[in-house]
């Protein structure tokens, strides 16, 4: 594969009031928006052979505003988006555990092998979902940079199917918004060169 920057789209409503997203149409709030022009200021002079980014507006919004200096176009991947919560989405976790307190129970005790959101994809599901990504990389060399823009859980989805790490260890990366992420692929392995950097905001 190649060296990938993976990038974790810029604020939104949503994430200030700690509401889950997942598959809604959220765009970027002015904070988010801000972010994503800090972040464009950060990879000035980077060069990408390729662009890959979430369908979702605020993935997509936040990788058109880092690459208005390169002249690549965008691919739009629906692997990349975040996990859909279903009947959760817009709910707080005070909410969650109100209407739905079993589903509660499973997202505290991240049981991923049997954890399903109602109305939504099982975990298992959102894994398999995701790492079908991967797949687009094999065609690129070690030499070429990649730019991936997507959402916090499946950025840990690919940080762990990279690594070959078990999933059990998914909740211990931290991946904040607009944050990036590098990773040096290799035939021997992945290496990370830098995880959840946000200096620049």
């Amino acid at each position: 594969m190649a060296r990938l920057f993976l990038v974790r789209h810029g604020i939104t409503e949503f994430n200030s009031s700690r509401r889950f997203m997942g598959y809604s149409d959220i765009d970027l709030s002015v904070s988010g928006f801000k972010q994503a022009e800090r972040l464009c200021g950060r990879l000035a002079g980077e060069k990408f052979d390729a662009v890959y980014s979430s369908d979702l507006k605020r993935a997509l919004s936040t990788a058109e505003i880092i690459t208005s200096d390169n002249n690549v176009d965008i691919i739009e991947c629906s692997e990349l988006r975040e996990m859909n919560y279903g009947y959760l989405e817009g709910l707080k976790f005070e909410e969650i555990n109100q209407r739905y307190p079993e589903v509660a129970k499973s997202i505290s005790g991240f049981n991923f092998r049997t954890m399903v959101f109602p109305g939504g994809e099982s975990f298992m599901e959102f894994i398999e979902r995701t790492r079908k990504f991967l797949d687009r990389l094999k065609k690129y060399k070690s030499s070429q940079t990649i730019l991936v823009v997507s959402h916090n859980g499946a950025l840990r989805v690919l940080i762990c199917c990279l690594l070959k790490l078990d999933f059990e260890y998914w909740r211990q990366f931290r991946i904040d918004n607009a944050s990036l992420s590098i990773l040096q692929t290799h035939d021997r392995g992945v290496i990370i060169n830098l995880l959840n950097d946000t200096s620049y905001l």
